[in-house]
Formats: C-alpha cells, structure tokens, sequence
C-alpha cells in the first residue's frame, strides 16, 4: 500500500471519528476513554489524528518542537493492553497522548534541549521523575512541546515563545498577542488541538500566564508535589511541573498521575507528599465546589492582585458575581499586611535565581551521559560561537552572563533568600491566614507570590477581549491546598463553560 494510500484512508477514518456522536477535537480525557471502551476509537487513531493536525498546524503556531517516532508503536501497544483487559488498561491516562515541554528528560529518541541548539544530540540518563510516572500510567509521550528558550531564562530581550530551534510561538487566537511565559508551546498544542494534554513548568508565571494567554487550564502546584528530576532547572527553590489542559478535569486527571515521592527528588517530594489526598484529586471534581469557599480579592496592591486598573474590574465584575450565586463569600478589598514593608524584599528574587541557576544547570549538564556543553559558561560560548548561524545575536544572552557571574550562595544570596522568605510569611500567608480565605482571586495568571513562596494556584479560561484575546482567572492558594483550588476552579469552570477553540482555517 503506498504512503499516500495509507494517508487518504487515515483522514477518511477520522472523517468517520469526527462525522459520528464522538468527535476528537475538544474531546475530554473521561470522554476518549468512553470511546476507547465502545470501540469508537483506539489510541493508534487518537496518534495518528494529532501527527496529522501537528503536520497541518505546526508550521504556522510553532507549539511542537519534535515528535516522538515510537508514538504511534505505543499507541498500538496500549491498544493491545486495552484489548488484553490488562491492569494498567484501567489507568485514566492509559492511551492517552500528551506533549511534554523541551526541558523535561525523556530516555527515549527524542532529544531534551530547552529549545537550544546547545544539547541537540545530548543524552539523558534517565526519564524525568514525572515522565516515569506518565509512563507507568500508560500515558503516550507524543513529543516535546516548544516554549521560550531555557524557559525564558536566558534573555531579557527574547519574546515569550521564541527558540532557536522552533522559532517563534504564535497565540492561535489572536497572532500578535504575547503567548506569555515559557510554556507557550504546552498552552499552544492543546488549546488548538494537536494533543489531548501536555505538561508545562514554571519558575515564576511559565504555567499559569501561557494557560492565561491561550484559553488553557494551567495547575501550578506546590513545591514539590511533582518532581523536578530530570528537568532542566532554573531554581530547585522555585521550579515545578503541571499539567495544562482544556479542562479542570483534564488537568486533575495528568495531576493525579504525576504526583508523588521520586528518590532523584527527594527532599522536596518527601516533604509535599504528606499534600496528597488519600484516594487522590478525581473526587474534588464535584459540582458545588464553590459552596462554602471565602475567596479573597485585592484591589488596591499591585502585584497581589486586580490593582486600580478599571477596564480589569470591569472584566471580571460578572465573574465575582457567579461566584457569589455559586455559594461562595467574596472577601473584597483585602489590604495586603506589610505591604510597602515586603515589596522591595521581592527584588531579590532575580539576585537568587541567578545563583541557583548557574548551580543547578552546570549539575543537570554535568550528569548528562554525553552533551556537548558541560556548564553555563560552556552554553554561553557556544551561543557566541553559533550567534549567526541561530539568529542569537539578536536576542544577547544578558540573563546568562548576570549568572555566570555569581559564584555560589554568599552573604548577598543569603540576605536575598532570607527576605523572599520573610515576604512570603509576611505578605502572602499572613493575608490568607488571617482572613480564613480558602483562595486568592487575581486576574490572568496571579501573582509573584505564588511562585517565589512554592504556592500552588489554578488558571482556568475566564473570557476574551474586544480583540478575541484570552484571559483567565487564577485561584492561588496555601501550600498542600491543591484539593479545594481544584474544587474552585472545576465549580468556576462548570458555572461559566467559557471555553472556546481558537477559530482555525482548513
């Protein structure tokens, strides 16, 4: 049979998929399952539909860097497990294709390289922690996703979404709309269809502000719920893994599977396992999720919440009053404890990650089975070297040169840890302590506070501009809070059904 046979009788088939009650497009993780039970669909076409929409769309949004060769051999793998009735076939993942940001590790023949041209050819000694657990789900690694080269970290001047190796992300709803943070290609691929779900990271803003920007729901959880092994770091302090999704369930679904105790992470996954809920995150999904919850709202601190910003409010006026027809108590117009007193602590946050990141990358590389780099100062010559060949020269690698610069955790780092401690016991947890708030409520994708403290918040779709730009709402929360953000989020969710696919051509 020749290829372009072989191609005619795969759209037909999807044809069929598309034309009967099922339809693959927007279809939920509980919703492909059903199909995969009622021999509607099997995970081979599930593949093999995304590799055609990849080979349709890629070209003008640039969300996927690589696909996995092997993808299409897992899916007939898990098909058979399926057919077998095996043990794993009953995992809520099992089958499933997922897309997984270009700095997290997979033993496999894809490469793992942030974007850069810098660890093309690297190898990994291992799986991520968190694609080891996808793995042992039955989840179908579909290929790496695209995102802001070495997660936004290595220029200031760069736009959201460009790598050397992708070039530069599009926002699939409105083109010259920043795709926002890192994870651009994670929030990208799904929110356009080319994989059922993908998985992002996030230092400070990388899942919740691209979920924001592309209509997705982004999970930031808490530090170290998910573990960071095997991903190319920024900061051990900060870092962490989510899943990014069409829907809160979708999300709970990639989050239950990735969570949990990894040895190659074990301080920070020992210490967030005790978060988990016996029995897992499915059960928060349950309608009237909202009841009860006191979420707070900040008005007048920038940084911490909707500011004094009017066109903003006015956004998100029919939103506060959803939540308050659901059951929730809006505790509004929170002042921020200490405030003028924790707001330059903030600062310091760049004088920490410059440090972190030089240790924790040249570590990463160090480990590598072979790599062409061995340290940051190995990267940074190489990106002269090759500056025309990548086009880099137009985006100077100032952030890489700041941290090669430092030399380890001094008095200065110290001093500047301290204070993002002191900020976040003093602003943050203070604010929700005192006001028994359940959530934080902030426009688009919240605040640096969740990030530099290891809180987890939520971002679920919430509307789109005069122009059809996304925005999303963001429910941050108290270390561990994961159950109650997803049962505020799924109950937003449900009680405004927002959510729409970008409008794209055939």
């Amino acid at each position: 049979m020749t290829k372009v046979l072989t191609l005619i009788l795969l759209l037909l088939s999807i044809d069929a998929i598309q034309g009967s009650e099922f339809t693959i497009r927007e279809a939920t993780i509980p919703e492909i399952q059903t199909a995969f039970k009622q021999n509607k669909l099997t995970s081979k076409d599930l593949v093999e539909f995304y590799i055609h929409e990849m080979q349709k769309l890629n070209p003008i949004y640039r969300a996927v860097i690589e696909v996995n060769p092997d993808a299409v051999h897992q899916a007939q793998k898990a098909d058979e497990e399926r057919k077998a009735n095996a043990p794993k076939s009953r995992f809520g993942l099992h089958g499933i294709p997922i897309l997984v940001k270009d700095n997290i590790a997979t033993k496999d023949k894809l490469n793992t390289t942030a974007g850069s041209y810098a660890l093309l050819k690297s190898v990994v000694p291992r799986d991520a922690g968190v694609v080891k657990k996808l793995r042992e789900s039955g989840a179908i690694i579909l290929g790496k996703a695209s995102l802001s080269e070495w997660a936004h970290f290595r220029s200031s001047n760069a736009p959201s979404g460009w790598n050397a190796r992708a070039k530069q992300a599009v926002n699939p709803y409105v083109a010259s709309v920043d795709p926002c943070g890192s994870s651009t290609g994670s929030a990208i691929s799904v929110a356009t269809n080319m994989v059922t779900v993908s998985l992002g990271t996030e230092t400070d803003g990388s899942i919740l502000c691209p979920s924001s920007a592309n209509s997705v729901v982004g999970i930031k959880p808490t530090l170290g719920l998910t573990s960071r092994a095997g991903v190319i770091p920024i900061s051990p302090r900060q870092d962490t893994v989510g899943p990014m999704c069409r829907t809160v369930t979708d999300a709970v679904y990639v989050l239950d599977a990735i969570v949990g105790y990894d040895k190659n992470d074990e301080v920070e996954t020992r210490k967030a396992s005790k978060y988990i809920p016996h029995g897992g995150y499915l059960k928060h999904l349950k309608s009237g999720g909202l009841k009860g919850k006191r979420l707070g709202i900040v008005r007048d601190y920038p940084n911490f919440g909707f500011g004094n910003d009017t066109e903003i409010l006015n956004k998100f006026k029919k939103h506060f009053m959803i939540l308050r027809q659901n059951g929730a108590t809006l505790v509004d117009n929170l002042e921020v404890p200490n405030y003028d007193y924790i707001m330059p602590m903030f600062l310091g946050e760049g004088i920490a990650l410059s440090a972190e990141f030089k240790i924790s990358l040249n570590a990463y590389l160090e480990e590598l089975v072979a790599s062409p780099v061995r340290s940051l100062a190995d990267v940074i010559a190489f990106n002269k070297k090759f500056a025309n060949v990548e086009k880099l020269k137009d985006y100077p690698q100032d952030i890489f040169l700041e941290a090669e610069k430092t030399n380890g955790i001094g008095e200065l780092e110290k001093e500047a840890l301290r204070n993002l401690t002191r900020a976040s016991k003093l602003g943050f947890e203070k604010l929700m302590k005192e006001n028994k708030l359940d959530a934080l409520v902030t426009p688009y994708y919240g605040s640096t506070a969740l990030a530099i403290g290891g809180y987890p918040g939520i971002s679920v779709p919430a509307g789109y501009d005069k122009n059809g730009a996304p925005y999303g709402i963001c429910f941050g929360g108290l270390k561990g809070s994961e159950p109650t953000l997803i049962e505020i989020a799924y109950g937003f969710e449900q009680a405004t059904m927002v959510r729409k696919p970008p409008l794209i051509k055939d």
